[in-house]
């Protein structure tokens, strides 16, 4: 009978002690009113336990019960100092962040005694390396962005600062991301949240991407304003427009900014009112069609006076971006650029399904989209650009041999900046001040010595980029190829133009189909430019060509 009340003990023992030092305290010695003061509190915590009706853990162990909760509250930055491995990936691992700390820095960077690596396991891959390397002196690798249509073409560096919206990211932490990209010759991606004083104030390079709360250039409906984006995109600053359809870490999600959160600077950014919550929609509503998106892109490159115009997304139905090359073909109408999100992306807030099954890995997502418009006969049109997790030269070299024309990089120059993966972005409290709103803690950013360190790691890890294109015996990283790589799987390790292969330039307008793409045809036939539905629902299943003919 007693074990049924043993979980009391420590709020009995706490009570019991309370009285004893109350009444030595009156009867006694007044020193024990600091007993008294330490147990009288502990006991009536203890009192509100039993009574609340909220925590059950703290009904049945009252005062000891919030041990559990403190402990859970630093679980997080006990795993991370005490018990995380080098190559524990949560979600990125300590040798990763290792690596940019130290390149941001400027300190040494190598390592000693070898690989922690297990070269044996799944999922392994590896550089295959030239018996005649090349020494590249000049690691400033750019690409020019801007088809036949655009007027404006930019000259990018492979390596930029991925969306990361002002509001998501402090005032200090988007203006040292915006100085480090002056400082370094990179672009800086605004990400939804419209063009704050801090971006301007930094006087870098600009992707202004346009979400479907269109900030920055929006009717106070919420809809489009071509005259905002006429008078927006004339800035110098503005090198190129994004259209985000949808990103990696939630990929098909909206978003809602409360009231409560609105500051008077975001309001300025957003061009939004204050007091009233900011709705992000998970669809644009200027189009609804692929012919409509190809317009859209039209008409904002138009409107920009012919500055390059592109469009973001991470992968979901394969056949709707079939329907947005086939709206291409339709009306003529080329984007100059896409980006591809990986599911592995990062955000500041997710719902944890989006976060881990919702949307396609960049590599797969990246090999696709090159594939598909290979096929189409667009791929010399359109430039691409690869983003998720991509941190090291070795992660940029490997997308540009998939596909890639450069790469975009959200949560390394955060670690340039200082994060250290609290992941608190989402609670307005973290403790390096840079996914924060609150003056106070965004203090702890220097501006000065953070614009430095992001711009020296970009510039570390060019040149690292440069070393492992000289060891392939590359000139320059944009002559990256599949077969330069090697991935081990269960079986054993297959060449990279196997697991990634490039398939012929092409093949989806060609009048005689390959064997072994059949999926592609079928998909392509199920892709229309006048809509993203597919012809099924109305209709009833799909039956592929083959399976008519037949």
């Amino acid at each position: 009978m007693i074990r049924n009340y043993e979980r009391y003990t420590i709020f009995a023992l706490v009570s019991l002690a309370a009285l004893l030092a109350l009444a030595g305290a009156v009867l006694f010695s007044p020193w024990l009113w600091l007993a008294a003061a330490l147990f009288l509190p502990l006991s009536a915590l203890g009192v509100r336990d039993l009574i609340q009706r909220r925590h059950a853990i703290l009904r049945n162990y009252p005062v000891i019960g919030h041990i559990r909760f403190l402990a859970e509250n630093f679980r997080p930055e006990i795993r991370q100092y005490m018990f995380e491995g080098d190559q524990d990936e949560l979600p990125f691992s300590r040798q990763a962040r290792a690596l940019v700390y130290q390149r941001a820095k400027g300190v040494e960077d190598k390592r000693p005694f070898g690989t922690i690596e297990n070269v044996y396991g799944s999922g392994y891959s590896w550089l295959t390396h030239s018996a005649t390397p090349v020494h590249n002196a000049d690691s400033d690798f750019r690409v020019t962005i801007g088809g036949s249509a655009c007027r404006q073409p930019y000259s990018a560096s492979l390596y930029n600062i991925s969306a990361m919206s002002f509001g998501a990211l402090s005032g200090n932490a988007i203006l040292a991301l915006n100085k480090g990209a002056r400082k370094g010759g990179f672009a800086h991606d605004t990400g939804e949240g419209g063009i704050s004083r801090y971006h301007r104030q930094g006087g870098g390079d600009l992707i202004f991407q346009i979400a479907s709360g269109y900030f920055g250039c929006r009717n106070p409906d919420g809809s489009f304003s071509r005259e905002r984006f006429v008078q927006l995109s004339a800035d110098p600053q503005i090198k190129m427009i994004e259209i985000k359809l949808s990103q990696g870490a939630k990929p098909g999600h909206g978003g809602m900014l409360p009231a409560s959160k609105i500051s008077a600077e975001i309001a300025e950014a957003r061009g939004i009112p204050m007091g009233i919550d900011c709705i992000s929609p998970p669809a644009h509503s200027t189009f609804s069609t692929p012919v409509g998106l190809m317009e859209f892109v039209g008409e904002l490159r138009a409107l920009s006076q012919g500055k390059p115009v592109g469009f973001k997304l991470c992968i979901g139905h394969r056949r709707e971006f079939l329907s947005m090359i086939k709206a291409m073909l339709k009306t003529g109408i080329l984007p100059d650029f896409i980006v591809i999100d990986g599911a592995e992306g990062g955000t500041g807030a997710a719902p944890v399904e989006f976060a881990n099954r919702v949307g396609m890995p960049m590599l797969e997502g990246l090999t696709f989209v090159h594939n598909a418009l290979r096929g189409a006969g667009l791929r010399d049109e359109i430039r691409l650009g690869a983003a998720g997790k991509i941190i090291s030269a070795y992660d940029i070299a490997r997308a540009l041999a998939l596909g890639a024309d450069w790469c975009n990089s959200g949560r390394g120059f955060m670690f340039a900046l200082g994060c250290i993966q609290a992941q608190a972005c989402h609670t307005n409290k973290c403790p390096v001040g840079i996914a924060t709103q609150d003056p106070v803690r965004q203090r702890a950013v220097d501006v000065g010595d953070k614009s430095d360190r992001v711009a020296r790691f970009h510039r570390n890890t060019m040149h690292a980029l440069g070393e492992i294109a000289g060891a392939a015996g590359l000139a320059d990283p944009s002559d990256f190829m599949p077969y330069h790589f090697m991935f081990r799987q269960s079986t054993g390790f297959r060449d990279g133009n196997e697991v990634y292969p490039y398939l012929p330039r092409g093949f989806l307008l060609a009048d005689q189909e390959i064997p072994g793409l059949e999926d592609w045809y079928d998909r392509w036939e199920r892709a229309t430019a006048d809509s993203f539905a597919p012809p099924e629902i109305p209709f009833g299943p799909f039956a592929s060509r083959r399976k008519r003919r037949a």
